[in-house]
């Protein structure tokens, strides 16, 4: 049975990422990346957001916007690609409600002239609706002996990029939440 509650966006998420190809597949793996959490509407009051100073990390329930369509099973990346598991087993965008979750560091907290909280490790599409903002409690939301199927580790490996002579342009002239992203 759904819901007839709707979910109401209270702010907005600017990345370093235009399009889902170029966002990093889970928060924290490009910690340079800065990006910037603007509340908007009735929530953009100081008041929304007094006392999350005090929080290193916050929670982001977002929506996927980009996807309209969810599917039973899905080939996550870890696997290569080449094995299906059913989507709750994953944390693929195709979901049946198009919402996510996503861990940030918080880095700054803005309330004039706009609300706007400045955090770091983002895995979000440029623009992507955010539909509500947690604090990180490190004693409830990290479980020391907890299993995690398919993805235990961390991956180790590195890719190498290299810029075009183009993209060393974009990253000069580029605002601020792009000077980090060389170290990717």
């Amino acid at each position: 049975m759904k819901s007839q509650q709707q979910l109401t966006q209270v702010a907005v998420i600017r990345t370093p990422f235009p399009e889902k190809f170029s966002v990093p597949r889970q928060p924290g793996l490009v910690p340079s990346a800065l990006a910037q959490v603007e509340l908007v509407g009735d929530y953009q009051h100081a008041q929304a957001i007094e006392g999350i100073e005090q929080f290193s990390h916050l929670w982001l329930t977002f929506e996927f916007h980009q996807h309209d369509t969810w599917q039973e099973r899905v080939r996550p990346p870890r696997l290569g690609g080449n094995q299906q598991l059913g989507v709750f087993a994953t944390r693929s965008p195709f979901r049946p409600n198009q919402l996510g979750l996503s861990v940030v560091e918080l880095i700054a907290v803005q309330t004039e002239p706009n609300v706007v909280l400045t955090v770091r490790g983002a895995d979000l599409v440029d623009k992507t609706p955010i539909v509500d903002i947690k604090p990180y409690i490190p004693y409830v939301d990290s479980i020391t002996d907890a299993r995690a199927g398919f993805a235990q580790e961390k991956p180790e490996s590195r890719m190498k990029v290299q810029f075009s002579d183009a993209a060393e342009a974009v990253l000069k002239s580029a605002h601020s939440s792009s000077s980090g992203l060389r170290t990717l």
